[in-house]
This record gives structure tokens, C-alpha cells and sequence, in this order.
């Protein structure tokens, strides 16, 4: 038997080595060339939830009563940016956790080293800022906090009682970051924000527990949280967009028409399809949750965490199409599947 040096390349300062039995069969090596490294990088960035973050600003937009336009794209790409941010800082906190609980993350492993993770979260933290400034003032003034809160709970809030609900503020100053570029205004987004940042607590709150199991407390409360939101985006649609309601507001109060006003299409149009999503919405983390309140075992509580996870995207589009964005709600929705497909080759947890 004779050793040969690898060079491929690999992502260590020091190049690995494999043996070659005698009858010819080979070892692969750690490092594994360029595709290895991709795969690495893409289980870091946990590529697959990305699929998730552009509904955040199309929601917002929506919530706003705008459509989207050259600045949301910007918030788009805001987000991604920081959202990737999050995640390669995330594991670059948790090395030292994840060489016990998961050694086989990038960074323990040796696939990626630390210093290069958190290079890439500086610079993508930068790139998302420097796009919400070209966004403009106000989407800039949502972006820095949401820096803010993705790097504090990364760093010090994670392992906190606050670490959930700092996650949730992420998501909801996300939603607020697309309403910002595209209108300049987040008051009439709120309500969204907060909604979407609740599930995304409830998400965080069971992912908690997803390395060792533990109580079915938590995924009980995600599947009442659940139950909850969908009840409260179906009960009625948002407020009316900024023209109709200034043109409601010429109406003497008191009056009625003479003639009955038909429903109207659009308006029924926006609730069916609400209802449809908010009900997809539902369906994806009923089972998973209830499955991993009778066994809180950590495969089946990282089944959950993804459904949640991938739940946001038919939440997204729910509110979304609630706020009137027909097009762009069945736009969101269409990624749903996209994010269930690429979900089953790289992690999303």
C-alpha cells in the first residue's frame, strides 16, 4: 500500500492525504475539489432558505399598498445579503457547540474554515447595507437594525429567554424592509410584520431544541401558533389601498346608494385565494408539529423546524394576496415548491 498526496485544493491551509489499497480502490479525500467546497459552502449558507426571504419584501410592498418596483428588488437583495449573513455567523458562533452536537457542519468538519466564514459574514452584512442605501433613507433606517438584531442574536442572544423573540424581529423588520424602499412608509405593514414575525418565534422556539430533543411543549405552542395566525389572516382582508380609501373618504357618512353595491371580483377574488394559502399555510407544519409533540426527538424536531421554515412562504403569499397582491401572492407561492425540492439535497437546519 503507497500514500498519495491530494491536491485538489481544498478548503485547509494543509492538503490532505488518502491511500490507495492494492487492489486500486481509492479513499476520497476530505477536501474533494471545487464541488466539495460548493457543497460546503451551500450547507453553511444553508442555500435552500433562501428561497424563503424574497416574500418578505413583496409582502411588505403589498402591506404597503404598492406594487413592486426597482427598489424592492434592491430590498430583495437586501435581505438575501444579510440573511446569508446570518447564517454563516450563526455557524461561526456555534463551531465549538457544533463540534459536539453536529460534526458534521462545515466548520467542524474542516470543510470551511472560521476565519472564512466570518469574512463572508462581514462582507455580506456590507453588501446588504450598501443595497438598502441605494434603496434610499428610509429602507437604509430598517436595514441597519435588522443588521443589528441578526448579529447580537448570533452572538449573544441565541442561547438567551430573548433569542426567540430577537429572531421574530428579524423576520418582521424584514417584511418592514420592503415596505420602506418601495414607499417609504412601514406604518400600514405592521400588522404583517408582526404576524410574520410571530411564526417565525414560534419556528425559533422549537429550533432550540432540534440538536438533543427535549419538551413537546414547544412544538405544541408552534402548532396553536399556527392555528392562531391562520384564523387572524382569514378573518379579514388588510385595509384598503392608499387611492381607494381617499376616495371612500368623499362618501358623506350616512348616505347610501340607491342601488346595492355588487361584491366586488377583486375583493373575492383576494379572499378565495387568501383562504387557499392560509390553508397551505396550515398544512405544512400541522403534521410535523404534531408529530414532534408525541416524539420530541431531534429527527423528527428538525422535521419540524423545516416545515416551519418552509411554511413561511405560503404565509408570505397569504399575506400578501390579503393585501390585494393577487399576482405577486400566487408569485410567492410558486417558490413553495421550489424550496421543498432543494430542501431534500442540502439542509436547511
Amino acid at each position: 500500500m503507497r500514500r498519495r498526496e491530494c491536491r485538489c485544493g481544498g478548503s485547509g491551509s494543509t492538503r490532505d492525504t488518502f491511500q490507495e489499497g492494492d487492489a486500486g480502490a481509492t479513499t476520497p479525500c476530505g477536501c474533494g475539489g471545487r464541488p466539495a467546497r460548493g457543497r460546503a459552502w451551500a450547507e453553511l449558507l444553508r442555500l435552500p432558505a433562501l428561497i424563503s426571504v424574497p416574500g418578505d419584501a413583496l409582502a411588505g410592498t403589498a402591506a404597503a399598498g404598492a406594487p413592486p418596483n426597482a427598489r424592492t428588488l434592491l430590498a430583495i437583495g437586501s435581505s438575501l445579503c444579510l440573511y446569508e449573513a446570518g447564517m454563516a455567523l450563526n455557524d461561526w458562533a456555534d463551531r465549538e457547540v457544533d463540534a459536539v452536537e453536529r460534526p458534521h457542519r462545515p466548520l467542524p468538519s474542516g470543510r470551511i474554515r472560521p476565519a472564512a466564514a466570518l469574512t463572508a459574514a462581514c462582507a455580506l452584512t456590507g453588501a446588504g447595507l450598501a443595497l438598502a442605501a441605494r434603496a434610499g433613507r428610509p429602507a437604509l433606517a430598517v436595514a441597519a437594525p435588522l443588521a443589528a438584531t441578526v448579529w447580537a442574536y448570533d452572538l449573544t442572544l441565541k442561547h438567551t429567554p430573548a433569542g426567540p423573540v430577537a429572531m421574530g424581529a428579524a423576520r418582521g423588520l424584514d417584511l418592514l424592509l420592503g415596505a420602506a424602499a418601495t414607499t417609504g412608509r412601514t406604518c400600514r405593514a405592521l400588522p404583517s410584520a408582526a404576524l410574520l414575525g410571530t411564526h417565525t418565534l414560534a419556528v425559533t422556539t422549537v429550533s432550540r431544541q432540534e440538536a438533543r430533543g427535549g419538551s413537546p411543549l414547544a412544538p405544541l405552542a408552534a402548532l396553536a401558533t399556527t392555528a392562531l395566525l391562520t384564523r387572524l389572516v382569514t378573518h379579514r382582508l388588510a385595509s384598503l389601498p392608499e387611492d381607494r380609501r381617499e376616495a371612500a373618504a368623499h362618501v358623506a357618512p350616512g348616505r347610501r346608494s340607491a342601488h346595492p353595491r355588487r361584491p366586488e371580483p377583486g375583493r373575492q377574488r383576494a379572499a378565495h385565494l387568501t383562504t387557499a394559502l392560509a390553508t397551505a399555510y396550515a398544512a405544512t407544519t400541522a403534521r410535523p408539529y404534531f408529530h414532534a409533540a408525541l416524539n420530541p426527538s431531534p429527527p423528527l424536531t428538525q422535521r419540524a423546524v423545516g416545515a416551519g421554515i418552509r411554511a413561511t412562504i405560503p404565509l408570505q403569499a397569504t399575506l400578501t394576496a390579503r393585501s390585494r397582491g393577487t399576482a405577486t401572492a400566487l408569485l410567492i407561492a410558486a417558490l413553495a415548491p421550489l424550496g421543498a425540492r432543494f430542501g431534500k439535497k442540502v439542509s436547511v437546519t
